[in-house]
């Protein structure tokens, strides 16, 4: 029982990282963000590919972070020119053709019988303790992660950032660029993706294109639209409620009798769906945010 709730609190972590960076990009400046997923998978294949080839994982960790972060340059300076519903289909767009990608160049990915063996982080500690180190390590990178994102909202870069999400025309008639500042907040929350992306391959030990669908940018903005967007405290309790959602609904089975495994996907697919509703609903600010209104 005890590793099932260690391996939950990983995966929850490391959806964590993915709603801080979410939030930095929308919370913040409010740009739309659908390839999440893209910039995790480009940051998992990194990490899991130079490892595989006997470079050490801290220089893998450091490379995952890195690529994904100048992968969202273009994207950036896409968003200069594009509204938020045209940056969100491009978006879209990259995730896929990142997804395609790694699927056709079977020389460099194995393609769709994906990539066995990653080394697993503190594997010589054995499986159980080595899980149990990963999850403190992940506890530290995402406080810190955390704290950073916090020190920034309060900073003048920060309250900077919120003017670009909330009026942007305005601070330009201010004669204040907001240029470089969205690409470089778009940056730093694709490499928090790609930062996820190699401790989930690390963790996993396999990966392959189907593990990184648009499925799981859903789960993510799920995850810190019931949270609350704007607010660390709403990414990272949006993370855990997610958890709470798709392991709870695992055990559906057993109060919802003839009901097939392919059919429970379904089920809790809808329930999750569900949640998303009410909470939209009811808190339409998000659970953790303070200025929740009905």
């Amino acid at each position: 029982m005890t590793a099932y709730l260690i391996a939950i609190g990983i995966v929850a972590l490391i959806y964590a990282l993915l709603a801080l960076g979410l939030n930095l990009q929308f919370g913040l400046t409010k740009l739309v963000n659908f390839g999440i997923v893209a910039f995790f998978a480009i940051g998992a294949y990194t990490s899991a590919l130079m490892s595989l080839n006997g470079v050490p994982i801290v220089f893998g960790f450091v490379a995952a972070t890195l690529l994904a972060g100048c992968c969202a340059l273009p994207l950036g300076l896409l968003s200069l020119r594009l509204r938020e519903d045209y940056l969100a289909i491009v978006t879209l767009g990259f995730s896929e053709a990142v997804r395609i990608t790694i699927q056709q160049e079977e020389w460099l990915t194995k393609g769709v019988q994906g990539l066995p063996g990653i080394p697993k982080l503190f594997a010589s500690f054995g499986p159980a303790t080595s899980d149990t180190l990963l999850f403190f390590v992940l506890i530290i990178i995402t406080a810190l992660v955390a704290w950073g994102t916090v020190r920034l909202t309060r900073s003048p870069l920060g309250r900077l950032l919120r003017a670009i999400g909330d009026d942007e025309p305005a601070l330009m008639a201010l004669g204040k660029n907001p240029t470089r500042f969205k690409v470089q907040i778009f940056m730093v929350g694709a490499a928090l993706a790609g930062l996820a992306g190699a401790f989930y391959a690390h963790f996993i030990t396999f990966i392959s294109p189907e593990q990184f669908i648009p499925l799981v940018t859903f789960y993510v903005w799920m995850g810190l639209i019931m949270g609350g967007s704007g607010t660390v405290r709403g990414a990272l309790g949006g993370a855990v409620l997610l958890m709470i959602f798709l392991e709870g609904s695992r055990f559906m089975k057993d109060w919802i009798p003839g009901v097939s495994e392919v059919q429970m996907a379904s089920v809790r697919l809808a329930v999750v769906g569900l949640a998303l509703i009410l909470v939209t609903l009811y808190r339409p600010n998000g659970v953790f945010n303070r200025s929740t209104s009905t």
